[in-house]
């Protein structure tokens, strides 16, 4: 391996524009209510293609857009990653 090569990847982990900030896991009550009502919305949608019924198609995608508005939802009311209804315990 060459300098270069070292100096290099030194300089693109000490990056502060791309390092600098905490990014978290997303671990909440808003993220996780989101993410479980888009799975099932999914799983609906996912039976219905193999059934070939449309309308139940369309009943899947609708469940996984009321899944983001429940998350969003969920997010303003404080139940978000640093929101006022939440514990923080650091995890």
């Amino acid at each position: 391996m060459s300098k270069s090569t070292v100096s290099a990847a030194k300089a693109l982990t000490s990056d502060p524009a791309t390092h600098g900030a905490e990014l978290g896991h997303g671990n909440s009550p808003a993220a996780w209510t989101c993410v479980i009502v888009m799975l099932v919305g999914a799983l609906i949608s996912s039976i219905a293609f193999v059934i070939a019924s449309t309308p139940i198609f369309i009943g899947g995608a609708v469940v996984m857009v009321l899944g983001l508005i429940a998350g969003w939802a969920m997010r303003k009311a404080g139940y978000g990653v640093g929101g006022s209804k939440l514990k923080n315990t650091g995890h």
